[in-house]
């Protein structure tokens, strides 16, 4: 368990009444890599703050196809997570840890109280809607008004961004990520390794750019 001092470390928006107040509600747990934490169709029992690691969010489509939208890691909250505890309502999106990732959970019975009691959290809550918006926003102008081999550049940017430049990660998992068959990735890789812009190894990529 966190105490309220440490809280107020990984979300500096807590005022003290609401990091103390957390505290004594919430659980901690911890999610190994690999870890599917949300799925499609699930009822949330708890809001989620992210404390370390990286969490993947991506919508799955009726044919099996996945859409990357955006990462979470320490100091995010889980914007759906608190819209459908707060609702009651199913999760529209998966969510996978990417590494070992630890999170402070607080139970839904709590939401309506933090939202009235404590205006620190209603300003949270604000400032993640609008940050997790922004940042889909910035995602899907990213796919919808450019062609695959921009959207590739684009999504190998954000990932190193995020793990570095040596990246762990196979030519379906992209494809997966992008909506895409891996031939065509695979092709596309290979002429982004001609100019230079990154290496091909077994199964990472080296970025070079």
């Amino acid at each position: 368990m966190y105490t309220s001092e440490e809280l107020m470390k990984y979300f500096p928006m807590f005022d003290k009444e609401l990091a103390a107040f957390i505290s004594s509600v919430s659980e901690v747990r911890t999610f190994d890599e690999g870890t599917i934490m949300m799925k499609t169709g699930q009822y949330f029992k708890s809001s989620m703050l992210i404390i370390s690691g990286k969490v993947k969010l991506y919508r799955e489509g009726e044919d099996g196809n996945e859409f990357f939208m955006y990462f979470l890691e320490g100091g995010n909250a889980c914007a759906l997570s608190m819209i459908c505890a707060t609702r009651n309502q199913a999760s529209q999106i998966m969510a996978v840890a990417v590494e070992q990732t630890e999170v402070v959970m607080i139970p839904i019975s709590y939401m309506d109280e933090l939202m009235t009691k404590y205006k620190s959290w209603y300003y949270f809550v604000l400032e993640t809607y609008r940050s997790r918006f922004e940042e889909l926003l910035f995602v899907i102008d990213n796919i919808a008004f450019k062609n695959m081999d921009e959207r590739l550049e684009f999504y190998l940017k954000q990932q190193a961004e995020k793990f570095g430049k040596d990246l762990n990660l196979t030519h379906q998992q992209i494809a997966n990520d992008l909506n895409s068959s891996r031939e065509v990735i695979s092709r596309l890789l290979k002429k982004m390794e001609k100019n230079n812009f990154l290496i091909l190894h077994r199964n990472h990529i080296e970025m070079v750019k």
